[in-house]
């Protein structure tokens, strides 16, 4: 599998850095500490910290001299699943639990940094994780032919450039190199391909004769975001940003781990490991594009509030499909295993609120709603996401130079339903991965801080 290794701060940012569950979709807007407190309203146009060469670059132009960030956030999602039935290929009761609580703990560091060269240019950069996703169920689940481990890191480096045309109207642009590693695996009914032999019902989805699937991949993918920021007067302002689709192909390595089934019958132990070869695989993801419109007001010297709606392509993401260099099954007939996923594109709204108490304190406050981008029909264990209701609240404390800030997020996700009928036609692509129908009850708790310099 290729590796791409990036020295320094990059290497830190591997180090920490781990994906969220079922974020709006697997995006991560964990960005900036300050807009956390405020449920992230107002992004494109706040600009009163360098975190806006992610939001809206254009934004730069509003920060003097050379200033500098550094967030962590913690995000903690809850996903536990309630069967209501799961059968097999033949129709038979599925074995197996519910796994309890699939959501697994991530963080998502961001680093930013901007220069004012005091001639209408402003240059930053930007290293944050704009994507993430951990899921994790015990390998002899109920849906274990869906999915056991499912988890994405990006890292992305974003170079930007601001240019003040006149007291009212800058605009901003930016370039993206991100980094994409993903590990997705699950358990194959080997059985079920045994019974075809055999005809022996009790083969079929029986754990002892499952093969662990193992996909490890990564890629380097390009694009760009643009931003412009229109200050009404010098208490308003609104600014627009776009952020392009991000094009990863994923190459890496498929492996497999085979039972063995001599007690059974040796010539099933040779034929999963002649099936089942570890080979090299391969995969194209598209990661959405998104535009942000966002409103700022300053009503008092000492309250502000501001607003903010985001729409994301997730669109582009209508199923994942993972090529094999070899091919898998019996004589390795199949090439390629396709997840059919048909997602659409979603909106997501915010409002929020600060309040100075004095010259160093500061409190915030939003709400926000993010919608799903997941049909009820294609959502897998992957990605059990719902519609979220978001509650925030933040602090900050500034002295001199320096600024430490702090916030914490509450999301109330809806239950997601969960209706997979793989049908009984072999050539489809999710044949043998079993029926399973139902609920994910869900949730997440965001805490965050950031430390910030005025150089």
């Amino acid at each position: 599998m290729r590796r791409f290794y990036v020295a320094g701060i990059v290497l830190a940012f591997v180090l920490v850095s781990a994906g969220s569950a079922f974020a709006a979709g697997f995006a991560l807007i964990e960005q900036s500490v300050k807009g956390l407190g405020t449920a992230f309203s107002g992004g494109a146009a706040v600009a009163d910290d360098p975190s806006t060469v992610y939001f809206n670059p254009a934004g730069m132009t509003r920060l003097q001299g050379q200033q500098a960030t550094a967030g962590f956030h913690v995000i903690v999602p809850s996903a536990e699943f309630e069967k209501k039935s799961a059968t097999n290929a033949l129709g038979a009761s599925l074995s197996g639990g519910n796994s309890g609580d699939a959501g697994q703990v991530g963080t998502a560091p961001n680093l930013y940094y901007t220069h004012n060269l005091g001639n209408q240019w402003t240059v930053g950069f930007g290293l944050n994780v704009p994507f993430g996703l951990a899921t994790e169920y015990d390998k002899d689940w109920v849906g274990r032919y869906h999915a056991v481990n499912s988890e994405v890191m990006t890292i992305n480096l974003n170079p930007s450039v601001a240019y003040k045309l006149n007291e009212q109207l800058s605009l901003g642009a930016g370039v993206s190199a991100m980094y994409m590693e993903a590990n997705l695996s699950q358990m194959v009914d080997f059985g079920l391909a045994s019974y075809s032999v055999h005809g022996t019902p009790a083969l079929v989805s029986n754990p002892a004769l499952d093969v662990y699937s193992d996909l490890n991949a990564d890629s380097w993918g390009y694009g760009y975001n643009l931003g412009a920021l229109y200050e009404v007067d010098d208490k308003t302002r609104i600014g627009v940003s776009y952020r392009s689709e991000v094009e990863q192909d994923l190459e890496g390595d498929a492996d497999f781990v085979t039972p063995n089934l001599d007690a059974i019958n040796p010539l099933l132990t040779l034929a999963a490991s002649t099936s089942f070869p570890d080979q090299g695989a391969s995969g194209t993801i598209t990661l959405p594009a998104s535009a942000q419109l966002s409103a700022f007001r300053q009503v008092t010297p000492q309250w502000a509030v501001m607003a903010d709606i985001m729409w994301t392509e997730w669109s582009s993401f209508d199923d994942l499909t993972i090529e094999f260099a070899q091919g898998i099954g019996s004589g390795l007939v199949k090439k390629q295993s396709t997840t059919q996923e048909q997602w659409d594109d979603n909106m997501r709204y915010s409002v929020g609120t600060t309040y100075a108490l004095n010259d160093a304190m500061t409190l915030r406050g939003g709400l926000a709603y993010d919608e799903s981008p997941i049909p009820d029909a294609y959502r897998t264990p992957r990605i059990p996401g719902a519609d979220r209701f978001w509650i925030a609240l933040g602090g900050g404390y500034a002295r001199d130079a320096w600024s430490v800030d702090v916030a914490y997020a509450h999301l109330i996700v809806d239950d997601g339903d969960l209706n997979l009928q793989t049908g009984i036609d072999p050539a489809a692509d999710e044949f043998g991965r079993g029926n399973l129908s139902g609920s994910f009850e869900n949730s997440v708790d965001i805490a965050s801080v950031e430390v910030s310099y005025k150089f």
